[in-house]
């Protein structure tokens, strides 16, 4: 599991970098033929990290309700970001994997309610939570990296 948390980290160093070196206007700019905007989606994995391991294990989500419900699966970004939220996420990016690693080495996942997810994927613990997290942060920095490079094309 060591392993996961690692390459977590990792990912979530390269959304950092595109949060901390974008311009607002464009990290909130939805350009044509896309939903979303590259904020709702580094938002959006820190939400689902939560939801995923600490929500499906009967443990108290460590990020404030008002994330969940604004970058849950289903939401739409709504065009704004205050620089508190941006800050937030800034370190919830780092600081819920580092938490999470903690929390699994001290065995406070204990409880697990089976998820099928939307990829048709079911998880049956936290562990394959876990590693079903990393998949799905791939694939948002893959949009978040396709969303910089077609708005950065725009400008």
């Amino acid at each position: 599991m060591e392993r996961l948390f690692n390459i977590t980290l990792q990912n979530r160093k390269a959304l950092y970098s595109v949060l901390t070196k974008t311009p607002k206007e464009l990290l909130l700019k939805i350009p044509n033929g896309y939903r979303n905007n590259i904020w709702w989606n580094i938002a959006h994995v820190v939400v689902t990290q939560q939801l995923l391991v600490y929500k499906l294990s009967g443990v108290d989500m460590k990020i404030p309700l008002e994330l969940v419900d604004k970058f849950k699966k289903g939401s739409v970004p709504d065009g704004t970001a205050t620089d508190d939220e941006i800050d937030m996420i800034k370190g919830f990016l780092f600081s819920t994997i580092e938490w999470a690693q903690e929390d699994y080495g001290n065995g406070v996942f204990k409880d697990f309610v089976v998820y099928e997810t939307s990829a048709k994927v079911t998880l049956n613990n936290v562990e394959d939570a876990i590693a079903f997290n990393l998949f799905h942060e791939g694939l948002h920095l893959g949009v978040v990296l396709s969303l910089k490079k077609v708005l950065l094309a725009e400008a």
